[in-house]
């Protein structure tokens, strides 16, 4: 069982680290300058964090707070960062690429790989095929494969003190539900962009690195404990102990994730005068979650009811 543990939580971190290198690689192609290849060093802090996690704690994750995840993404939104931004000042470069549209598209590109080819033939054939497919691809595959790879690296990370398999489960089920929706905000926000107006691009991508923030930490599904029970008594302590769950949920939905969302689709279609059916369905949605969860907020004060201390004599 250890064995099995450490096996997963060197697995975990290696693909995080090699998920970071296929980003600067791809930055560094895109931008045609090797001094990009500086960017490995935010693995650094990933490389530490794994050294003192395997000799503290045994390989174990923490209760309310993942800092491999967190140095995986430190890791990876700067080149992220980057493409997007190289991307939107620059997509009148971009009309040879290759699409992922279609099965055909994929495999007219993958079609001259064959048994009789070198090592060498095959790697630069890799090469001309990574290179060509069309840049919002790229940074659309890379935006999925850092959303899967968190949930996936969840799950397999060794579980950490205090974190039950039924929380965990919660919390990978909310992963899911959080990583579909910053795609979509991403993706369709992103698409929505006029060429040279990167001030809006900046708002985007600084609300979506904010979103993220939501994967290092596990507050929507630990259930806060007092440690004693002189720390049960307080009316503050017993409301976050009885409706802990739900009150971060609707921190990070407030503050994090619906309405940052909300305002962003407000003033791109407001201030910037973007205006389509997809964009006004997905404000609207965003505002509903925001009106829900201040409901939701109001309904757990009034209900709450602390625990009398002593019993009414009679």
């Amino acid at each position: 069982m250890i064995l099995f543990k450490f096996v997963c939580a060197i697995l975990t971190r290696s693909l995080f680290i090699l998920v970071s290198f296929v980003g600067v690689w791809r930055v560094t192609t895109v931008k045609n300058d090797r001094i990009y290849w500086l960017l490995t060093v935010f693995y650094l802090p990933l490389v530490a964090e794994m050294i003192i996690t395997f000799n503290w704690r045994k390989g174990q994750d923490n209760k309310w707070f993942s800092p491999s995840i967190l140095f995986f993404l430190i890791s990876i939104i700067p080149s992220i960062w980057i493409l997007e931004l190289h991307h939107q000042g620059n997509r009148a470069d971009n009309l040879q690429c290759k699409k992922l549209d279609s099965w055909e598209n994929v495999k007219n590109m993958v079609l001259p790989l064959n048994g009789t080819m070198g090592m060498n033939e095959t790697l630069k054939h890799l090469e001309h095929v990574l290179t060509s497919v069309c840049p919002n691809d790229w940074i659309l595959g890379l935006h999925q494969v850092l959303l899967i790879l968190l949930i996936l690296g969840k799950w397999l990370l060794p579980l950490g003190g205090g974190v039950t398999r039924e929380e965990l489960s919660q919390l990978l089920l909310i992963f899911v539900g959080t990583a579909a929706d910053i795609l979509e905000f991403t993706s369709e926000t992103l698409s929505d962009v006029k060429e040279d107006n990167k001030q809006l691009v900046y708002i985007i991508l600084a609300v979506w690195t904010w979103s993220m923030l939501q994967f290092p930490f596990h507050l929507a599904v630990v259930t806060w404990r007092p440690q004693n029970s002189d720390e049960g008594e307080g009316c503050c302590n017993f409301l976050l102990s009885r409706h802990s769950t739900d009150i971060w949920n609707i921190v990070e939905s407030l503050f994090i994730q619906d309405g940052p969302f909300l305002v962003v689709r407000l003033i791109v279609m407001i201030y910037f005068d973007v205006f389509h059916q997809m964009l006004v369905f997905f404000a609207i949605k965003n505002f509903l979650v925001v009106i829900l969860n201040l409901y939701r907020l109001v309904v757990i004060c009034l209900d709450f009811r602390p625990p009398s201390s002593s019993s009414p004599s009679i």
